[in-house]
């Protein structure tokens, strides 16, 4: 009984929420179909019980619990009543057998009728156990717990406390009725407890047939609405828990009467088995069946077991036996046989050691308290280990929760880093796109200039006279410019978007406005270039020796600028990775550099006489073309790199 409770109550708390119920209370051996949805059925019901233990008494109002209240009192009080009444009826029956016994005793005719009535009481006794329990199973139907499992354990209380009041009331009828009327009274409570059994296994077998296969045939066949019955297993089990209860009793007063109830037993199992299969269903509700076999185990043993061995103690050391017949007459007390057999081994000199013993040890009360305190000591000890054991499950439980969040937290953080490796890769993805896109407008401006520079050099070759290419330059700065600046735009966003900080809606930062005066200078000295050419004399040299300065003013000014913007960037934000802009700007310086030489080239091809030489503006494009992929090399590389 306690390792049941401490498997089916401590174990299985309901703390745990159900998850054990889930996770760990599956059959795995059963394999029939039909069993199987069975066992689905009664976890759902417990999951169901469980969830309203704690939902629909909180839900009721005040005036619905009431009334809730009122109803049980009320049945309460019914079936408690029945249950005294049928005590009353039982104790007057046993008045009248006793005034018929002693008058067939007187007689000594022992015809049939007069041992058929011997029967009478216990025929009374099962039929009250078989009828007043379907009465009590009536109760359900105005009765509403908060779950069905209460109402089984309701159930089971009135039959036990009606089952116990027949026992208690006949107990008291022998021991004290019986015990002071007959002289033989032993063989008469025998007589009685064999009556009992013999007309208990013959009603069991009865309700088997009448309740059960009755039951099937006519909810099958005549009116289908019942339906096939159900097992009732608690019913079942207390109408064994009575039979082992009578056999128990009738241990001393009839030694055979185990014997006979074990094949009583026997024939009811395979009785009920076939009665199962072939009549029955299994029950829709079977509530917690765990828990119930531990409140049987423990009907078992309290008031059963611990009834009728007081009931036996009782008999063996006060109440006399019989002087006519039986083992011990002539006693005082059925224990005094212990006590002679003790004087007849004191004369024996090779048994005085068992002589000592009983003398001072099992006739002490020092030893008996000695026994009663390493008892308690061991109570007191298991309950410290037990109150331990608790608070280790307490502490694990609330582990088991602690490691939860942490998953949970660890989690939301993998969530967030996956979020952001897909955002970055998205903006590099854009960073791509949009250098592309820059490199795209710039290729197209300079394939522009060189057009318009080719278009100059064949008008001066055909006129036979040299026109600067500052002109050329003019006319395509503002093209420049504005990629350029489209540039400049796209790659402040990108280091905004790397950095994870706003970029403004403004697109005019220092750096670009730096760069738009650069440009705009650059574009003055070009056009002054430009006007000093034409006032000079045609034979004058190109002035294009002049752009060259003023291109290094305008990138060292860009770069200037670029560098003092990173510093302002570096000093207000912490930056989590490099982002090579200064490495850009000494490409651009590399190209411009490029162009530089060919612009020099182009120069000096000026500086000769027109008469002689032409202008071939194919090998200034090609060195331009050369600038602007190598440049595009660059930026692809910082592309990846990024």
């Amino acid at each position: 009984m306690a390792s049941s409770f401490r498997k089916k109550y401590v174990l299985a708390d309901s703390g745990l929420g159900g998850a054990w119920q889930l996770l760990c209370s599956w059959d795995f051996s059963v394999t029939n179909e039909r069993a199987v949805r069975q066992r689905k059925n009664n976890l759902r019901i417990q999951l169901k019980e469980s969830l309203s233990e704690k939902v629909q008494v909180a839900l009721l109002p005040l005036t619905e619990r009431l009334k809730h209240y009122g109803v049980f009192l009320g049945t309460w009080l019914l079936s408690t009543g029945m249950a005294l009444g049928c005590g009353a009826s039982v104790y007057f029956l046993c008045q009248y057998d006793k005034s018929r016994t002693r008058q067939s005793a007187d007689k000594a005719s022992g015809s049939l009728l007069e041992e058929a009535a011997t029967l009478l009481l216990p025929f009374v006794v099962s039929l009250i156990n078989l009828v007043v329990p379907l009465f009590y199973s009536l109760f359900k139907k105005i009765e509403h717990y908060s779950n069905p499992r209460m109402q089984v354990y309701a159930i089971i209380v009135r039959n036990v406390i009606l089952k116990m009041s027949i026992l208690g009331i006949l107990c008291y009828y022998w021991m004290k009725d019986v015990a002071n009327t007959f002289s033989c009274w032993e063989s008469i409570v025998g007589q009685a407890l064999y009556r009992l059994v013999i007309v208990d296994f013959l009603f069991i077998m009865l309700g088997s047939f009448f309740g059960e296969f009755l039951s099937n045939v006519i909810g099958t066949k005549c009116i289908q609405s019942l339906g096939v019955p159900e097992f009732d297993v608690a019913r079942n089990v207390l109408d064994l828990i009575y039979a082992q209860t009578l056999a128990w009793i009738g241990i001393y007063f009839s030694p055979l009467l185990p014997v006979i109830q074990i094949i009583k037993f026997f024939i009811l199992f395979y009785l009920k088995k076939v009665s199962l299969t072939q009549n029955c269903q299994p029950p829709r509700r079977a509530g917690r069946a765990a828990q119930m076999q531990t409140i049987f185990i423990a009907i078992l043993f309290f008031p059963s077991f611990v009834g009728a061995l007081s009931m036996v103690a009782y008999t063996v050391w006060t109440l006399p036996p019989s002087d006519k017949c039986g083992p011990f007459r002539g006693l005082n007390t059925t224990f005094s046989a212990i006590q002679i057999w003790m004087d007849d081994l004191n004369r024996v000199d090779a048994f005085q050691w068992t002589v000592w013993i009983y003398q001072h040890v099992i006739r002490s009360e020092i030893f008996y308290f000695l026994v009663s305190l390493i008892i308690l000591v061991f109570i007191y000890i298991f309950r410290q280990i037990t109150q331990g054991r608790k608070l280790l499950i307490i502490l694990l439980r609330q582990q088991i929760v602690n490691e939860g969040k942490d998953k949970a937290f660890l989690l939301e953080k993998l969530q967030t880093l996956q979020k952001s490796k897909q955002n970055k890769q998205k903006n590099k993805k854009q960073v791509r796109k949009r250098q592309e896109k820059v490199s795209t407008g710039m290729l197209q401006a300079l394939l522009a200039r060189q057009r318009l520079e080719q278009e100059h050099g064949d008008s001066s070759s055909s006129f036979g006279v040299p026109m600067p290419s500052g002109h050329s330059v003019s006319t395509t700065s503002s093209a420049m410019m504005q990629a350029m600046l489209a540039k400049q735009y796209a790659e402040d966003q990108d280091v905004a978007s790397y950095r994870g900080v706003p970029f403004p809606a403004d697109p005019a930062p220092a750096s670009s406005s730096a760069l738009i005066q650069a440009m705009q200078a650059r574009q003055r000295a070009e056009s002054q270039n430009e006007d000093e050419f034409y006032r000079a004399p045609v034979q004058s040299q190109n002035p294009v020796n002049a752009l060259p300065s003023a291109m290094i003013q305008v990138m060292q000014a860009r770069q200037r600028a670029e560098s003092e913007q990173e510093e302002d960037e570096f000093y207000r934000e912490p930056v989590h990775s490099e982002h090579p802009v200064s490495s850009m700007s000494s490409a651009m310086m590399q190209v411009m550099q490029a162009r530089q030489r060919a612009e020099e080239e182009e120069s000096e091809f000026y500086r000769a006489p027109a008469s002689s030489q032409h202008p071939d503006a194919s090998g200034t494009g090609s060195a331009l073309i050369q600038a602007m992929l190598a440049r595009q090399q660059v930026e692809e590389e910082y592309g990846d790199r990024y």
